[in-house]
């Protein structure tokens, strides 16, 4: 990931590994890299500029002048390896005097296969160029200027010809690396109370943790031991077993089985305990338990999920963050989740296998 023009950042770039933390004091930018990295998710799944950037002025560097049309705006972009090799994306949006996608360029193997730029500023449209290597080098047309062009481009080029073929494999690449990302940051308070029965799948601030336990208890059994073993290792006092159970009004409450006919409601655990067990419970599961859009194109086995965890170790001790980092080890290395999370200080994953630690300075 490329942070050109972001917010703290410039000429910023990120390795993203199958497991990645982002460590650094308060103020250095790592909930700003998280935050780009979502944002570009979103605009890859097709989602509108307005929605993925509410407030496009807070991604504006403090110090970047305004041009004579008092424009000012920000870039982002990234790298994504895959079948077609190394494909590269760039975006630069201007966030004044109004919010629209001013440039966009794709490549791969320094060849340019999609570039837009705003000809005309009365129209919410950008002009597009991209390859096709036939009679003509490339097809023009517009494009709107409130989404991403990348992820239109299926909608727009036919794919008749060999440089047709090479955009839309580019394109695809790019879109599918950046879809299936969910952004997780449990907040202890909402999981202690009951949670009312609904769809099942985990919210992004866990708030229905009973409920998805009580979902995925019935639905998999070995790896609800595997569930069950993590807080074993990550709570307090003895752990025999994680219950859920349905009250008569609608609503379930998750326990822990401490044996001898104890059990511990999830209400009368510390806030460090029931985040480590949210997020366990994240890495142990998949696109059909949390609440994200999954590429519907990819079958379910090759589907790759991308959880973004925003403070990875807080109010966890250093025990429970390296407890929670090795099982998030094991089950990126498997190929089917990605985590990329934020920690103060990552010395605790150290030695841990497959970890990336980017450090940043404030």
């Amino acid at each position: 990931m490329r942070l050109a023009a972001f917010a703290t950042h410039r000429r910023v770039r990120f390795p993203l590994g199958p497991l990645t933390l982002v460590a650094g004091p308060s103020g250095s930018g790592k909930t700003v890299a998280l935050r780009a990295y979502e944002a570009l998710a979103r605009l890859g799944s097709g989602g509108e500029l307005g929605e993925v950037f509410p407030d496009p002025v807070t991604c504006v560097p403090e110090r970047a002048r305004p041009d004579a049309q008092r424009r000012r705006g920000f870039r982002i972009g990234c790298t994504v390896d895959g079948p077609e090799g190394p494909v590269r994306l760039d975006v630069a949006v201007q966030a004044e005097p109004e919010l629209r996608i001013v440039g966009e360029r794709l490549t791969a193997g320094g060849q340019t296969l999609l570039e837009t730029a705003l000809r005309d500023p009365g129209r919410p449209v950008v002009q597009a160029a991209w390859h096709t290597a036939g009679s003509c080098a490339v097809t023009r047309g517009p494009l709107p200027d409130d989404r991403l062009g990348t992820a239109l481009l299926p909608l727009r080029v036919a794919g008749r010809t060999d440089g047709e073929r090479q955009v839309l494999a580019a394109a695809e690449q790019m879109v599918l690396a950046l879809r299936s990302v969910y952004a997780c940051d449990p907040g202890p308070q909402r999981m202690r109370a009951p949670a009312p029965v609904g769809s099942g799948r985990l919210l992004r601030g866990c708030d229905n943790l009973a409920e998805v336990l009580w979902r995925t208890r019935s639905e998999c059994g070995h790896r609800y031991a595997h569930l069950v073993a993590a807080v074993r290792a990550g709570c307090a006092g003895p752990v025999t077993d994680v219950l859920a159970e349905p009250l008569g009004d609608g609503t379930i409450r998750a326990l822990l089985d401490r044996g001898d006919g104890v059990r511990t409601p999830l209400g009368l655990l510390g806030d460090g305990e029931l985040r480590y067990l949210a997020l366990a419970l994240v890495l142990l599961t998949g696109p059909g338990v949390l609440e994200v859009d999954p590429a519907g194109e990819v079958p379910a086995a090759l589907q790759t999920l991308t959880v973004l965890a925003d403070g990875f170790d807080r109010c966890l001790d250093a025990r429970q963050a390296a407890e929670l980092v090795r099982l998030a080890s094991r089950m990126c290395e498997r190929g089917h989740i990605r985590l990329v999370g934020t920690a103060t200080d990552a010395s605790w994953a150290f030695g841990v296998a497959g970890v990336t630690v980017v450090n940043l300075e404030p």
